[in-house]
């Protein structure tokens, strides 16, 4: 499972399979399944800003 496809699109596929179980349990109910959707959702969120604004050293 090592495939060239899996190192490149693996991580964009979990990322959107994520944010959509966020917004299908955003629509599906109240208590539980809003704080599901704001984990699933803010998840993403999380990753984008950690590596959007970490400093960059020198051999990246």
């Amino acid at each position: 499972m090592n495939s060239p496809f899996m190192r490149m699109w693996g991580a964009p596929i979990a990322l959107a399979v994520l944010t959509l179980v966020g917004l299908i349990s955003a629509l599906v109910g109240d208590g539980v399944w809003d704080h599901i959707s704001a984990v699933a959702l803010g998840i993403p969120v999380a990753l984008c800003c950690w590596f959007g604004l970490r400093r960059r050293t020198k051999n990246d």
